[in-house]
């Protein structure tokens, strides 16, 4: 890995400073070519920050800081410098302009954080973390984050390896001394960890929703037949016009997508097409949006419009209820400014006027709640899918290994399930890993991480 690194680390655009990363084992050594202080770069210890000019040919390009931090204690684990300069687009490129030439490669995206996996200075559940922490769109995804870059459920996936690694070694062991009849460990003792691995591994797998939820927001869903208000409430809800409103049935023909924060929670809006019977050709593709917005959505909100009755969009919901059984609904009975009724808000159902801004605080809040309520499973990992997966793998093969220990099989075979659940659950912290799986992973990340 002797090809040395740069990128910019911080969001290009104007702003007031500007980060610049060089990685790899030439790092002080190209920074010294372009840097300018009262002594080179390469004398100087780690952890350290000097002031100097940046200049090509003999112009002066900006007044800088750089920072220095010798292999292995780097984020990469190699011998790094960070270059702080004016924010700003054309500065920033002009100075990586000059670090190219003075014999730096442009980074790929993940790169940085690729090399501190591989050397050993963050496992596959951190680096995934490091990600998190960049795209969480929620207070409660960031903590978690945190504290899974931390490395808490690292700990927890070391613990459980090895005592699954110690279960299956005594199984093996046991073999040798068959003739004789010795137990070394009681098969009851045996039986009762793998049951507590396979709670485990089928608990995380279980949280990936909320993990979802805690990572890109909570998804709302907006339908209901033309005209029932979908598209007022939407602007009412997030306080500007975005969508248009018209008497003429049909008018919202694609989705459009905003995003409240309410008490550390992102919540995403779609405004969807009206659904209905139609022969307007646009207007049918954006009715098929409606269905794979539906599919994402954590919650349904239909809007019944009051005034044609409280049972009236019942058999819209009826089928939305048949295609998505797991998804939460919630109706909001529409234009109750315009009827003369006494009904109370139920789990169900909520009573608001989009148009005289009369108990949208009250739905704000019930959505709030239902958000809170889906990721009150809060652990010390984000779950992405293929946690997920990786998680139900472990739970298979443990369970195949407990049938067969119900059913008196050789421990060999035991132990051989046993193992297969150790080298997945390896999968999820990079103790076991291959080219395809890091690509994917750091395919997540931004160049300049």
């Amino acid at each position: 890995m002797d090809r040395t690194i740069v990128a910019l680390a911080t969001p290009p655009g104007i702003g007031g400073l500007a980060v610049i990363r060089i990685s790899g084992d030439y790092a002080i050594e190209i920074a010294d070519k372009v840097f300018k202080g009262k002594k080179p770069l390469n004398d100087c210890p780690t952890h350290t920050i000097h002031y100097g000019n940046i200049e090509s040919q003999g112009l002066l390009i900006d007044k800088i800081t750089a920072s220095i931090f010798r292999e292995p204690h780097s984020y990469t684990g190699e011998n790094v410098v960070e270059l702080g300069c004016h924010g700003g687009q054309l500065v920033a490129e002009q100075i990586i302009n000059l670090l190219l030439d003075a014999g730096a490669h442009f980074a790929e995206p993940g790169e940085f954080t690729r090399r501190a996996f591989l050397n050993g200075k963050l496992d596959l559940a951190q680096v995934e973390a490091v990600a998190d922490i960049i795209h969480s769109n929620t207070v409660a995804g960031v903590k978690t984050a945190a504290r899974q870059l931390n490395g808490n459920f690292t700990k927890r996936l070391k613990n459980l390896r090895t005592e699954l690694l110690d279960i299956a070694g005594l199984l093996e062991l046991e073999l040798d001394f068959s003739d004789e009849g010795i137990e070394l460990i009681p098969k009851e003792k045996i039986k009762e960890k793998i049951i507590n691995a396979i709670d485990f591994s089928n608990g995380l797998a279980d949280s990936y929703l909320s993990s979802e939820i805690m990572r890109s927001g909570f998804f709302v869903g907006i339908v209901g037949y033309p005209n029932s208000g979908k598209s007022t409430l939407f602007n009412r809800l997030i306080e500007k016009d975005r969508a248009i409103v018209s008497p003429i049935p049909g008018t919202t023909r694609d989705y459009l997508e905003e995003s409240l924060f309410i008490k550390g929670i992102t919540i995403r809006l779609f405004d969807t097409a009206g659904l209905r019977s139609t022969s307007d050709i646009i207007e049918i593709e954006g009715i098929k949006i409606v269905d794979s917005i539906l599919k994402q959505s954590n919650l349904i909100l239909v809007i019944n419009d009051i005034t044609y009755g409280r049972e009236h969009s019942d058999s819209l919901i009826n089928k939305i209820s048949l295609k998505h059984p797991t998804t939460k609904i919630l109706i909001a009975h529409n234009k109750i400014d315009l009827v003369n009724l006494n009904y109370d808000d139920t789990d169900t159902e909520i009573f608001i006027s989009a148009f005289k801004n009369i108990g949208l605080e009250n739905l704000k809040h019930r959505i709030y709640d239902i958000a809170k309520n889906s990721i009150e499973r809060e652990s010390d990992i984000l779950i992405n899918q293929r946690h997920a997966n990786l998680l139900k793998q472990a739970s298979l093969s443990l369970s195949t290994a407990l049938e067969s220990l119900d059913n008196n099989m050789e421990n060999e075979f035991i132990a051989i399930d046993i193992r297969k659940a150790v080298k997945i659950l390896g999968e999820l912290t990079g103790e076991t890993w291959n080219e395809e799986v890091l690509d994917h992973i750091f395919s997540r990340f931004c160049i300049g991480k």
